[in-house]
């Protein structure tokens, strides 16, 4: 690879970018897209087969005795998986993202075999854990596996990782625009032309698909009669604050059983078999839990659940999914907590039925609105939250509600100073393995950032920037232009700026460029 990445090669490659990441792009796209429903289909056919399996275990005490003893099985083997390549423990998405900011490089091959084969124990065993955050990181695998079969440069590869990624998860849901807007904003963390198009293409392609496979029915079937009424509003900036309140505490909780975890004496591999043994008592219990939380969500269709047993529920799969993601079993927490948040949404729906007069045809949609906004007030990514649950509901006649609860709900987690999980869940990542910066290899890799409006950059001559160390400014794109930066080239609101870093001044790069580009505060800006 290092011949393929040196300085000549990598500006060379960027002339033909554009155009070769549309046709990659499609490539990747049917890949991950195809992986992605493979993965789908055993997950499925994995907790049929859990169902199964659990109603012969009620039939009597060998069979409860069978349904324990396999399910340590399934524990102990999803363990050593994890033991043998410990990046596909947990959701996935903080991996890609460690990768795309150049601190891992994860083996493609062994993810991928890994990860679909634990994924599928996690899924036969009951844990509740989803398949979003796992088929985003199969996606980005995919993508990366590309880059490497055809000797892609470094640059290229991290645009087909994102690829991939917004593939893997446009699949997962039958949403391709919530998987562009999700690769976008949490994985590549850029919105540039070539990103969009290649990234769309990938996700269209995947979605594709995956409605040849399953349908084109929305992943969620609620029946909704009408927006709610304008004078209803004030219900939603309640709800956002509670939402924004129990999201941070959401994280706070995932982030403290991950660490009771780490200082417990099991060993790393054994862990993983504690939430197999809690699904067995849940199955005997309290089965609507176990799972990502399909059947937790129909019975929410009916509308007969009364608050008691929605707050029941919600209280053991709030508990149940920390206890799974937390012992780093190879599933995400994508699903999960959408569950959670409709459960959350449901509850405060029948509280106003019952004490505000709202009609009762509007506890649907305080059902879809409490899933965006508890997405958003965990990932912290409040676009994708809104794309995403108009998409899975097929609804789109929503927007406006759904925005008010997540800006809400996004505001209460800032100020709360709840950190974006995926964001805490990395940092972990990264302190357990002691990595502190990426190793130098000598390769080099293009990145870019967009000049923002108020940006105090913006009519400055490049000769007074203040670059980060280790970064050569190659090139300003404006508009259809690519210009060669002088000393006296003044920038503009809009433009982009293209810079070349080394493996290991990339993340650095990547950020402080992105910050010297980023619009300053309203007190700060300079008056017109």
């Amino acid at each position: 690879m290092q011949g393929q990445n040196d300085t000549v090669h990598v500006l060379e490659n960027a002339k033909r970018l554009p155009y070769a990441l549309v046709l990659n792009g499609l490539l990747v796209g049917v890949l991950a897209g195809g992986v992605a429903v493979i993965y789908r289909l055993l997950l499925e056919k994995g907790e049929a087969a859990m169902r199964w399996a659990l109603g012969l275990a009620q039939d009597g005490l060998p069979g409860a005795a069978a349904w324990f003893l396999g399910l340590a099985v399934l524990g102990g083997v999803a363990g050593l998986l994890v033991r043998w390549e410990p990046l596909i423990s947990g959701s996935g998405i903080p991996q890609v993202s460690g990768e795309m900011k150049g601190y891992l490089d994860p083996c493609w091959y062994r993810v991928l075999a890994a990860k679909l084969v634990g994924g599928t124990l996690c899924a036969l065993g009951g844990l509740s854990v989803g398949r979003e955050g796992p088929s985003v990181q199969l996606g980005g695998m995919v993508g990366k596996g590309v880059s490497r079969l055809l000797h892609r440069v470094r640059t290229e590869e991290k645009y087909l990782i994102t690829c991939g990624a917004g593939a893997g998860l446009a699949a997962a849901f039958n949403a391709p625009l919530a998987g562009v807007l999700f690769a976008l904003e949490e994985i590549h963390k850029n919105f540039s032309a070539a990103a969009l198009v290649s990234v769309m293409t990938a996700a269209v392609a995947a979605d594709f698909l995956s409605k040849l496979v399953f349908g084109m029915t929305p992943v969620f079937t609620f029946a909704l009669e009408g927006a709610l009424p304008l004078e209803e509003y004030w219900l939603l900036v309640i709800l956002g604050v509670l939402l924004g309140a129990l999201g941070a505490f959401y994280n706070f909780a995932t982030l403290k059983v991950q660490a009771l975890y780490g200082r417990s004496p099991l060993p790393e591999g054994a862990r993983v078999v504690v939430p197999f043994l809690l699904a067995g008592v849940l199955g005997f219990w309290m089965p609507q839990v176990l799972g990502g939380g399909h059947a937790m969500v129909e019975l929410l269709y009916g509308g007969d659940l009364l608050l008691g047993g929605m707050l029941a529920l919600l209280a053991v799969k709030f508990l149940f999914s920390l206890l799974s993601f937390g012992s780093g079993a190879p599933g995400g927490i994508f699903f999960p907590l959408l569950v959670l948040g409709a459960y959350m949404g449901g509850s405060f729906g029948l509280v106003a039925i019952r004490y505000c007069g709202v009609s009762p045809e509007s506890l649907n949609n305080f059902i879809i609105l409490a899933m965006a906004g508890y997405f958003t007030a965990i990932v912290r990514a409040p676009v994708t939250g809104v794309v995403l649950i108009a998409e899975m509901t097929g609804s789109f006649s929503h927007l406006l509600s759904l925005s008010v609860v997540s800006v809400v709900a996004y505001v209460t987690a800032y100020l709360l100073r709840s950190a974006p999980i995926y964001e805490s869940l990395l940092g972990n990542i990264l302190k357990k393995r002691g990595i502190a910066a990426p190793q130098e290899t000598g390769e080099k890799i293009l990145t870019t950032a967009v000049v923002q409006l108020g940006a105090a950059v913006a009519g400055q001559p490049v000769h007074q920037l203040h670059l980060p160390a280790g970064c050569l400014l190659v090139a300003v794109r404006r508009g259809g232009q690519e210009l060669i930066p002088r000393g006296d080239t003044v920038l503009m609101e809009g433009d982009t700026l293209v810079a070349l870093a080394g493996t290991e001044q990339y993340a650095a790069v990547k950020a402080e460029l992105q910050e010297l580009c980023a619009a300053e505060p309203v007190g700060h800006q300079k008056k017109g």
